[in-house]
């Protein structure tokens, strides 16, 4: 049987890899939507490629461009308007959500309501909205299937007829690529030097975070809702190999791990398939060419912003999103040569100390208080 797929964020690194996945097996999955932001170039090919019945982009300007370019018709959507209507399309069996920020909450939402099976590759929407997208999912009865490496293998890992003997769970990070840098080393990054990270090739927002371990604070928020445990059993350890890619200890000292190239296609090809598991071509772990495995503990003074994530999650409600949008705003002033790098967490910080969180709320609120983080987050840029 032919799976029939959604993908928001086709031209983006995961979206990317989830063609490549796609073209692995010709025969079991159809591209029924794609849509992307301004890169109507890629697109197109891709597009042309799959050939997909309904296309979105970011304005309307990018689909007359598009449509320019296009061998066969298609009919596309502009604006966030056009991923809820992708979203919410019949007779579908999986929407992939891989937009970077906050734009991929809606269309998640508007996904689950629809009763569709929701592959995330998009932290973001956790982060900002987490009850909302769990609730819908449990009212639902939809499948929330995490594509991000670490919460892939947690997925794989947690048994759920033993989910209440969980202990902890354990959240691999590469380290970035200033993992032995000093905090002053630190003060004098360039957005080229963070971009440059060891093990994995990710979207810049996604790299920049990984660079500060504001990533996996992301992830440490987003493994919170997704696996309903409290902040205080989620652990992050360094793991520089990137081959153990998380792990989850039980109540009698067992601890399951998994363990894989640092390969995003891995995750990807499990939320596809899932809960099947079909063979591939893709590279294999070879022991014998592992020389080691290390795991050490954060710098979290080093690196603030993983301490942030913590203290956002502790606090509750909407802070959350606070977080999130106060380190969109921030990563962005980075890339653009308006800040350091270790402005970020301050600019971090600085925001969530001026909000007084949402205890309960809608996603009218959320949206809110996103907009009022990112401009709170803009004046305190405007001090550097």
């Amino acid at each position: 049987m032919t799976k029939r797929i959604v993908l928001l964020g086709s031209t983006g690194s995961i979206g990317r890899q989830v063609l490549d996945v796609v073209e692995s097996f010709p025969d079991s999955f159809e591209i029924m939507a794609l849509a992307a932001g301004s890169n109507t170039d890629l697109l197109a090919e891709q597009i042309n490629k799959h050939r997909p019945k309904f296309v979105g982009v970011g304005s309307q300007e990018s689909a007359v461009i598009l449509k320019d370019r296009l061998k066969e018709p298609a009919e596309i959507l502009t604006g966030n308007e056009g991923l809820v209507h992708l979203a919410k399309l019949s007779g579908i069996d999986l929407v992939i959500v891989a937009v970077s920020g906050i734009i991929g909450l809606v269309p998640t939402l508007a996904a689950l309501d629809s009763g569709t099976s929701v592959a995330l590759a998009n932290k973001e929407t956790i982060v900002a909205g987490g009850s909302l997208v769990l609730e819908k999912a449990q009212q639902k009865g939809v499948p929330l299937i995490p594509v991000d490496s670490e919460h892939s293998a947690i997925f794989q890992c947690l048994e759920q007829e033993n989910k209440e003997a969980v202990d902890k769970i354990i959240l691999t990070a590469s380290g970035g690529p200033f993992l032995t840098y000093t905090r002053e080393q630190l003060a004098n990054v360039t957005p080229e030097m963070a971009l440059k990270h060891p093990r994995w090739q990710m979207g810049a927002k996604i790299t920049i975070d990984s660079a500060g371990l504001i990533n996996k604070g992301l992830e440490v928020i987003e493994a919170h809702w997704l696996f309903q445990v409290p902040y205080e059993k989620i652990e992050v350890v360094i793991h520089p190999q990137s081959v153990v890619h998380s792990m989850v200890q039980y109540g009698d000292g067992s601890v399951l791990a998994q363990l894989g190239c640092p390969d995003m296609r891995i995750p990807i090809q499990y939320a596809l398939t899932y809960p099947e598991r079909w063979y591939n071509k893709f590279p294999r772990l070879n022991f014998l060419e592992t020389q080691e495995l290390t795991f050490q503990r954060p710098d979290y003074k080093k690196f603030p912003g993983l301490a942030l994530a913590y203290q956002a999650g502790k606090t509750g409600g909407s802070m959350t999103a606070v977080y999130n949008a106060a380190n969109e705003v921030a990563v962005e002033m980075f890339l653009q040569g308006k800040i350091n790098f270790t402005r970020i967490p301050e600019i971090i910080e600085s925001v969530m100390t001026e909000h007084h969180p949402l205890k309960t709320f809608t996603l009218e609120d959320i949206l809110t208080v996103d907009s009022w983080a990112r401009t709170a987050a803009r004046k305190v840029t405007e001090k550097y």
